[in-house]
This record gives C-alpha cells, sequence and structure tokens, in this order.
C-alpha cells in the first residue's frame, strides 16, 4: 500500500523534484551512462523555460499553502528548496543573457568587424537585434503572418520519408535565396516539422524559399542513405527553386544533431556521383553551411567520450557494421576527415552544456576547417546551452535566429558579389 501522505509530505517531494530539474539545467554533465537521456531532457526544458518554472512552482506553492502543506516541518523544508530552485532558475534565465554577445564575437572574428557593412542595405535594414518579448511568451507559436506552407511535397519515391515542407513568404517573388533544413533524432527518429521553426519562418518573412526535409532512417537504412536522400531533396529544390520564386544558385544548409552532421556533410561532399546514384549530374553544392550541435567524428579520434562513446550504437544502429569492417564508410561519416579548401562559409554552432554531443567535437572541427578552407568559418559556442536549444522560442533561440540570418545574409551577399 501507498504511505498516507499529507499535503506537507507531498509539497516537499514536488519541491526536490523540481529542485532536481533547477540542478540540471545549471550543472553540467555528461558521463551518466543511460541516464543522461533524462537529464538532457530535464536541463534542457527547463533552461530555455526557467521562468515558466518559476511560473509553475509558484502555483503548486500557492496550492499547496492552502492545503497547510507549509504548517508542518516537512512543508516547510519544501519551501525552502523551492526558494532555492527559484534563484536556481533566475540564474539559469540570466545565464542565457550573453547568448548574443558569444554570437557577434564569433561573426566577427570570422567575417570582420565591418561584416553587417557587407549586406546591403535594404537587406540589413530588415536585420532583427532585439529578442521579440511575444515570442519569449508563447514559446511553441511558430506561424508567422506573411508566410505560407506547402507540405509533403515529394521529391522520391519512398513515401512520407521522402517529402519536403516549404515554407515560403505569402507575396510573389523571384530570384530568393533557398535554406534546406535537415531534422535529428540520432538517425533513427524525427520528423521535419519538429525542428528549426522559428528559423523557417523567420527567414520565410525575410524573403528566403525555406525547405525542411524527411529522410529514410536507421535501422531500415544504413549510413550512407541518409546523405543519399537528402542530396537528392537538395536536387530537388535547385531543380524547382525558379517555380516558388528561388535562386538556385544561392542554396543553404542547415540542421541539428543528427540534422547536423548530416548537413554538415552536404556541405563536405559536393557532386559525388558515388551519392548521387541516378541523379549524378545534379549540381549539389551547398553556398552555405550552419550546423547545431552536431557530431563531427564518428571515429572520436580525440578520445573525449570513453566509455561514453557512440561506436556501439552506431555500429549497430546506423552504419552497415563496425569500423574495422567498414572503414571508408565511417571515414565518409565523418565530416573531420573531409576537410576541403572549396568548403562553403560555416557557422558552427554548438552548447557549452551539450550531454549529447559534445561541445569539444565541434571545437576541433572547426578548428581544423578553418586552416584548411578558404571561406570563413564562424564558431560560436553559447554558454549554458543544452541540446536542442533553438527548438522552441526562448531567449537563446532568438539570438540564434538573429545570428543565423546575419550570417546566411552576409554570405548571400558575398555570393551575389562575385557573380
Amino acid at each position: 500500500m501507498l504511505p498516507d501522505w499529507n499535503a506537507s509530505t507531498w509539497y516537499l517531494l514536488a519541491s526536490v523534484w523540481g529542485a532536481g530539474f533547477t540542478l540540471a539545467a545549471l550543472l553540467r554533465s555528461r558521463r551518466l551512462g543511460a541516464a543522461v537521456f533524462p537529464y538532457f531532457m530535464a536541463g534542457w526544458i527547463t533552461g530555455e523555460l526557467a521562468l515558466f518554472h518559476i511560473a509553475w512552482q509558484l502555483l503548486a506553492t500557492a496550492g499547496f499553502a492552502a492545503a497547510g502543506a507549509l504548517q508542518e516541518p516537512a512543508g516547510q523544508i519544501g519551501l525552502g528548496l523551492t526558494l532555492l530552485s527559484w534563484l536556481g532558475l533566475w540564474l539559469a534565465q540570466r545565464r542565457a543573457e550573453p547568448t548574443g554577445a558569444a554570437f557577434e564575437r564569433a561573426l566577427v572574428a570570422a567575417l570582420g568587424a565591418d561584416y553587417r557593412e557587407q549586406i546591403p542595405a535594404a537587406r540589413r535594414a530588415l536585420l532583427r537585434g532585439q529578442v521579440p518579448r511575444r515570442e519569449l511568451l508563447r514559446p511553441f507559436s511558430m506561424r508567422r503572418p506573411g508566410v505560407r506552407v506547402l507540405r509533403n511535397l515529394a521529391y522520391g519515391e519512398a513515401g512520407i520519408r521522402h517529402r519536403l515542407d516549404l515554407y515560403l513568404p505569402e507575396s510573389e517573388g523571384a530570384g530568393r535565396p533557398l535554406l534546406l533544413q535537415v531534422h535529428g533524432g540520432a538517425w533513427v527518429y524525427g520528423q521535419k516539422e519538429q525542428q528549426a521553426l522559428p528559423l523557417l519562418y523567420h527567414l520565410a518573412q525575410r524573403g528566403w524559399v525555406c525547405a525542411a526535409a524527411n529522410y529514410r532512417l536507421s535501422p531500415g537504412v544504413r549510413f550512407p542513405e541518409h546523405l543519399i536522400d537528402l542530396k537528392r531533396a537538395l536536387a530537388w529544390l535547385r531543380a524547382r527553386a525558379a517555380d516558388y520564386g528561388g535562386d538556385p544558385g544561392f542554396l543553404a544548409v542547415t540542421g541539428g544533431s543528427a540534422g547536423g552532421h548530416l548537413s554538415t556533410l552536404l556541405a563536405l561532399t559536393p557532386n559525388d556521383p558515388s551519392l548521387q546514384p541516378g541523379f549524378e549530374d545534379a549540381d549539389t553544392r551547398v553556398q552555405a553551411a550552419v550546423p547545431f550541435y552536431g557530431i563531427y567524428d564518428f571515429l572520436d579520434r580525440a578520445q573525449l567520450r570513453g566509455r561514453q562513446s557512440m561506436e556501439g550504437f552506431l555500429s549497430k544502429r546506423v552504419m552497415p557494421g563496425p569500423p574495422a569492417a567498414h572503414p571508408k564508410l565511417w571515414e565518409l561519416a565523418s565530416p573531420i576527415a573531409l576537410l576541403r579548401a572549396d568548403a562553403p562559409p560555416f557557422l558552427v554552432i554548438h552548447g557549452s552544456h551539450d550531454s549529447l554531443a559534445w561541445v569539444e567535437d565541434a571545437r576541433s572541427f572547426s578548428d581544423a576547417l578553418r586552416k584548411v578552407s578558404r571561406e570563413p568559418v564562424a564558431f560560436a559556442e553559447i554558454p549554458g546551452a543544452q541540446h536542442a536549444f533553438d527548438t522552441f522560442h526562448s531567449v537563446r533561440s532568438a539570438h540564434a535566429v538573429n545570428a543565423v540570418t546575419r550570417f546566411l545574409e552576409h554570405a548571400h551577399a558575398q555570393w551575389i558579389a562575385r557573380v
């Protein structure tokens, strides 16, 4: 039988629960074995929605107080924990404030102090510098005026996994830059409708043509089939760009987590006929890349992860087999092994507290690519940010949208100047 707990005991339990979420948002911990995913979920949701957590804890405290929970020692201990939790949540919210400065430092270091002036004045006037309060109050409200969405357009023959959505300006136009978004999900799950919506709607409002694509997932298919699918989507988007007001000459890619990994591979394997079966002649070059919290070395050459190695999971679920059996495919799947001088401009984004994809991997990749590439390579390490921090509206997400927009507008302006 369950114990006959009173309101004070239940309030203490709720306070411990809330304090645990607060600690997950504040502390960086990665070597947790099977507990790493629950820790990530708690830290992610709490860190990005800290003020909302204060609100629910305040309501819970008021309700328990009305029930007499604070009249006994257990409830009083719970109140003390809750007050400490509110302090921690406030600190978590404050820690998001330097995000804009972190992005700006990264862009200035890569593009120069005058990079904004290199964006045409008409486009520069549309840049958003603030964090919109309306978005922060409605974190899961994505639709925006002036944007229309065309859903489930077929780019291949594999049913829903070969479908993409287009985010377009409602107004007619032509010659608009293109963006392809690649969803994450550890290569085994995920949908095109679930990620990067703040960025897609914002860019479409500004006159971009944006696509979010599904691709076949493991273990049903093994690498490099995911990459081949996305190259097919990219070729489809480029071939039909003019039908939707887009310019096939400028196509950028972005994505988070597994999508960050795959979008990076798209940028580093242009026009590789072995990855374009049946469409070998299609132009699959991209003109800019913005990977979020990706994986850049399947082989973990620096031995960063130790007992948290992903090799077992990748061998069983994503790759055709272990590295020893398929060494060339494991190299192909590792962006760090594909560095090239003609890589497009990169903005690599990663959170300092990411517990799933480790920031050291992104640092190493960015440093290595910067030594090889003729184009700028910006690396933005976001203080306190967990994995997936840009999925819904938050302070960090808003700054990310603003910074990515500036980077892409700059890359587009530089491309126009060359052509």
